[in-house]
């Protein structure tokens, strides 16, 4: 997600099937790809949600949001407008995505560059902003797109494997013994017949 004429069709194209295409995809609604990979010696299904950028459909993307793992918020370097409305996506985000999911920043089209109007470091900034990684990429020259992908299934797989663990330790009750040389203040009631 998120803008419209991003390149986002055409980054999960190049990664799910090594294509690319110089034709203007637009989504309608959702269309997702399946990828297998293998992620540290094991092998991993991704099934991976291209969302439309268009506004009309922005009630139907945020219903996606709720089950995501992980969201790439994709903008266009030779379009100012892209990269300003990430705030936007962001936003959309916190309000109907999981407060834990994954996200990374990616500045898409650096082949033209020519055309670039956003700077890496206003990127950098921007991500460094929220606290999540950056990437630039080119979905026509495969630049960067595989490492994009890899690394947000390995921070959702990261993430999922400390959720599991942390759930897996058993809960702790700590007792302590009382310091013999401090008064007991229960003492005093411990007697029925005390006056």
């Amino acid at each position: 997600m998120p803008f419209n004429g991003v390149g986002k069709s055409c980054l999960l194209l190049r990664f799910s099937d090594d294509t690319f295409t110089t034709s203007f995809i637009t989504t309608i609604g959702i269309d997702f790809k399946v990828r297998t990979v293998e992620l540290d010696g094991k092998r991993v299904k991704l099934q991976i949600w291209d969302t439309a950028g268009q506004e009309r459909f922005r009630t139907i993307t945020t219903a996606y949001y709720r089950g995501a793992m992980g969201i790439l918020l994709v903008y266009d370097v030779t379009d100012e407008s892209s990269f300003n409305n990430i705030r936007n996506w962001i936003r959309n985000i916190e309000q109907h995505a999981s407060d834990n999911v994954n996200k990374i920043l990616v500045g898409n089209k650096v082949d033209m560059d020519a055309k670039r109007v956003v700077s890496t470091a206003q990127g950098q900034k921007l991500a460094d902003e929220y606290g999540i990684k950056f990437f630039e990429t080119s979905a026509k020259t495969n630049q960067n797109v595989e490492q994009v992908f890899f690394t947000i299934a390995r921070d959702i797989k990261q993430r999922l494997t400390e959720t599991v663990a942390a759930a897996a330790e058993p809960p702790t009750i700590q007792i302590s013994r009382p310091d013999p040389d401090q008064p007991n203040p229960t003492s005093r009631w411990s007697s029925c017949c005390n006056t």
